[in-house]
């Protein structure tokens, strides 16, 4: 039998009997609707989840610090921008330091890019421009170029040299008038770019006197909005920052032997990040990479994926026993013309494409009814949901949702695809029992 024949034999029985496979098909549309908007629903809320992790940082960094024991403190001092995580044990423990000669080490390990070293100001400092003071997060940066973070300039340049900073798109709110009576007006944010700063140090020595000393930088730079640390930074160059902390501790600092707080280890690419930051650990640092989070995330999102699909596969399974029925009712009702056609020449391997295309019919009719119910029930649902998440989001601060549900084009496909051939599957058997009729006996059947 001819392929087209056989197509046009199928879609001829299928017709004959519109309201029975109406009914079966329904079974399947709400079992392709179910797994087309649960997995859309599990994939817009992965995707929304990864927008909201605004300012978790460029993905291809890791951070790597001294590999302290347990009990020890991690990070610079200071009330100028330090800051330090404790990790437990020994105190007395001395940790692996991140010297010149292991930023070497981490360099010479595949898919590195670059390592840049960090420190930080451990002197507290105030910093004034005009009338205005603040104070800020201040970093020293091992590089003569910030774009090596992957952080860009609004304003001027994103290249350090001695005596000059570069600050994120925040610092200037934190100026204020320390002059200001209750009840006046605060002064706006000033625009600090290509202005000199004033930073007033201040230590205290062994007999207790508080020693100031006052440095002056120009800044040349504005960083871009990043929503992460770098909004709130004040950026220097290494050397500046050492030569402070040499101030401040009475004694000179050598990275060599001391190491650097931390350093910043550039990926070239995010599927790598994993597998580096593992490398890292082993060599004995300790190492975080935001890429765990969204990595996380991400595994979360898939299991959800599965868990929503099967609870979707499931109403097709229950469809499926509907087909199964409806092509065993059909074969009884249809013995004689079974006997029939065996008679006039089919062979069995006709009769079983004939009622195997059939049941794939139904499923494919009621797949391509649930893709297209689930889709629009996925826009339905976006649209609500993206109006109560915007409110949400308005409230709490943070970027608005761009999508709640999502179908990627694949999921539509598969869904037609694994709903044809569940009404495949399920038509199988009654299509083997009217394939090994015989014909004799299927043409005296009553």
């Amino acid at each position: 039998m001819k392929f087209f024949d056989l197509l046009r034999l199928i879609f001829g029985n299928l017709s004959r009997r519109k309201a029975r496979v109406a009914l079966t098909a329904i079974g399947v549309v709400i079992g392709t609707a179910a797994v087309v908007i649960l997995v859309s629903l599990a994939i817009g809320l992965q995707r929304n989840a990864n927008e909201q992790l605004y300012g978790i940082g460029d993905l291809t960094q890791i951070q790597v610090y001294p590999a302290y024991d347990e009990g020890m403190y991690m990070g610079g001092g200071g009330g100028g921008g330090g800051g330090g995580v404790v990790v437990g044990g020994d105190s007395t423990s001395k940790p692996k330091q991140l010297t010149n000669s292991a930023i070497k080490e981490l360099l010479a390990l595949p898919n590195v890019q670059n390592v840049i070293p960090r420190d930080f100001m451990y002197a507290g400092a105030i910093i004034k421009y005009e009338r205005l003071e603040s104070w800020g997060n201040m970093i020293g940066i091992g590089t003569s170029d910030l774009a090596e973070l992957g952080l860009e300039a609004s304003q001027g340049i994103t290249t350090l040299q001695k005596g000059t900073i570069i600050i994120g798109s925040e610092v200037p709110k934190n100026f204020y008038d320390p002059r200001l009576r209750p009840g006046q007006e605060p002064p706006p944010p000033p625009d600090l770019y290509d202005k000199n700063l004033k930073f007033t140090y201040t230590k205290v020595d062994k007999d207790g006197n508080e020693i100031r000393k006052t440095v002056t930088y120009r800044v040349v730079g504005v960083i871009k909005e990043t929503r992460g640390e770098s909004d709130w930074s004040i950026y220097m160059g290494l050397d500046d920052v050492k030569a402070i902390n040499e101030w401040t501790m009475g004694k000179r600092i050598n990275y060599n032997q001391t190491g650097y707080a931390q350093v910043i280890v550039k990926v070239d690419d995010v599927e790598n990040v994993l597998s580096v930051n593992e490398q890292i650990v082993a060599m004995g640092f300790q190492a975080f990479t935001p890429q765990s989070f969204v990595q996380g995330i991400n595994n979360f999102y898939m299991v959800l994926q599965v868990i929503f699909g099967g609870v979707g596969a499931i109403a097709l399974l229950v469809a499926a026993i509907g087909i199964a029925n409806t092509m065993a009712m059909a074969i009884l009702e249809r013995t004689r013309e079974i006997g029939l056609m065996k008679a006039v020449g089919a062979t069995n391997r006709d009769v079983l494409s004939i009622f195997l295309g059939e049941a794939a019919g139904i499923g494919f009719i009621g797949g391509l009814g649930g893709v297209a119910i689930g889709w629009l029930a996925g826009q339905g649902l976006n649209v609500i949901a993206i109006v109560y998440m915007a409110g949400q989001t308005a409230q709490q601060g943070g970027p608005p949702p761009s999508i709640a549900v999502y179908t990627p084009l694949w999921l539509p496909i598969f869904a037609l695809v694994f709903s044809t051939v569940i009404g495949l599957l399920s038509g199988l058997y009654p299509a083997l029992r009217a394939a090994t009729m015989i014909p004799v006996l299927a043409l005296k059947y009553e």
